[in-house]
């Protein structure tokens, strides 16, 4: 099903010349950016990032700043990746059930209440985790629903174009919340910052509100059939996931985060380490959002889409070599330094997240996306709370060059078969556009 928008162009039944073929990859970015519900979207997104990351550095530093305990702040950054292992694939379905507009709109204003009361001076400290908890949960199909929307109105390397930019616009909103929530807490009661996080959220559901077009639940779209159950959705999804070698691969490229992501979890202790506070910290979590940013730009606006897919291999490998860096004592410049790199290689989860979701049948791409956010989350989650738990017992250094080469172990073990199949999924994702706009 084309979008009005983009299919302007009469059909003649000509094909396109190669020249064009080859240099409408770079065209896309102009061509979703002038789509007025990809706007609305991606400016929505945009806060709902930035209070995201002002949440994670701002309550990571109260329960620091509370405790004294690298473990405990571990826990809280924890809990608000933990979530989607309980509730992700059951969450993630109702993208594939509700209407997803609406959806998206609940989810940001049920953050916003769980988060204005995490602000309230005087909670006690399991009480924080809980509210956290909560608040991470309406995220889970919060974002299943985008991205299951965003394949209604753009397709093709378009589609690839617009998680590419939804992608550097969460890399940005990162870099904001985490450097500035570092920042305000150093003058501003953590307590004032968290209370007003919550207004982020209902901005992004005003925006959702009023400039995304309302669209019948999908059950609907394809004639009112009758869907199954979730448990019967997660188990499905689940099978679809895994028993295809393609969409398996890129799941657990994308998990390796897990592994690589440790520092953001050691943030205030590493600070600490290096004689600095909490704008030091957020700076440290900033560090691969960074090189994300730039990484994920030149990725997927100046390299053409099959030589991106084929790189996602090689770019996952070189991910995790410089975690390997802390064997040695380094300055809190060169730790944002080789974060930075980090970031820059880690890059390629924005292709490897729009390739993901463009291989999957289209009757179930809000689950299994869901399904595989859901993992990267709890992935990432784990690898705080464990990292977070080892670091009572050694070394900051230690846990993450340890870290680092295991992330390195699986990278390469990935590597070897996506470089046999990754010209096959980059013939998919371009068959995606024809058969969308047929």
């Amino acid at each position: 099903m084309g979008n009005p928008s983009l299919d302007k162009a009469p059909d003649d039944g000509d094909h396109e010349s190669s020249e064009t073929q080859d240099d409408k990859w770079r065209s896309s970015y102009r061509d979703v950016m002038a789509i007025g519900e990809f706007r609305s979207m991606w400016a929505a997104h945009a806060l709902s990032m930035i209070g995201t990351n002002l949440l994670n550095i701002t309550a990571s530093v109260l329960v620091y700043q509370l405790t004294q305990s690298a473990f405990a702040a571990g826990v809280t950054l924890a809990v608000m990746f933990l979530p989607p292992i309980l509730a992700g694939p059951l969450f993630s379905g109702l993208a594939d059930i509700l209407p997803r507009r609406q959806m998206m709109i609940v989810c940001d204003l049920l953050r916003a209440v769980f988060i204005v009361l995490v602000g309230i001076p005087g909670m006690p400290i399991w009480a924080v985790w809980a509210l956290l908890f909560l608040s991470v949960l309406p995220g889970i199909p919060f974002a299943a629903a985008r991205a299951a929307l965003l394949t209604q109105i753009v397709q093709g390397e378009r589609y690839v174009a617009s998680t590419a930019i939804i992608q550097l616009t969460a890399q940005v909103g990162m870099l904001l919340g985490l450097i500035a929530g570092g920042v305000i807490v150093t003058f501003v009661s953590p307590n004032l910052t968290l209370m007003s996080t919550g207004l982020l959220f209902v901005l992004s559901a005003l925006i959702v509100r009023l400039g995304v077009k309302s669209r019948p639940a999908p059950a609907r779209e394809e004639g009112g059939e009758k869907r199954p159950g979730l448990l019967v959705m997660t188990r499905d999804g689940a099978k679809l996931v895994f028993r295809d070698p393609k969409l398996r691969t890129l799941a657990l490229l994308a998990w390796l985060a897990g592994l690589y992501s440790v520092p953001y979890g050691l943030a205030n202790p590493m600070a600490d380490e290096a004689g600095a506070g909490p704008a030091a910290a957020g700076f440290i979590m900033a560090g691969q959002s960074i090189g994300a940013l730039f990484g994920g730009f030149v990725l997927t606006r100046l390299i053409p889409p099959p030589t991106r897919i084929r790189m996602l291999g090689p770019l996952a490998i070189l991910t995790c070599i410089p975690l390997l860096l802390w064997v040695f004592q380094m300055p809190l410049w060169m730790m944002i330094a080789a974060l930075t790199l980090c970031g820059a290689a880690g890059s390629y989860q924005f292709v490897a997240n729009a390739a993901f979701v463009l291989c999957v049948p289209k009757e179930g791409r809000g689950l299994a996306f869901g399904l595989v956010a859901s993992g990267l989350q709890a992935a990432q989650g784990l690898g705080i709370l464990l990292s977070s738990l080892l670091v009572e017992i050694t070394s900051t250094g230690t846990v993450i060059a340890g870290a680092g080469a295991l992330a390195l172990l699986c990278a390469i073990g990935l590597a070897i078969p996506w470089s046999r199949m990754s010209g096959e999924v980059a013939a998919r994702m371009e068959a995606t556009e024809s058969e969308t706009a047929s």
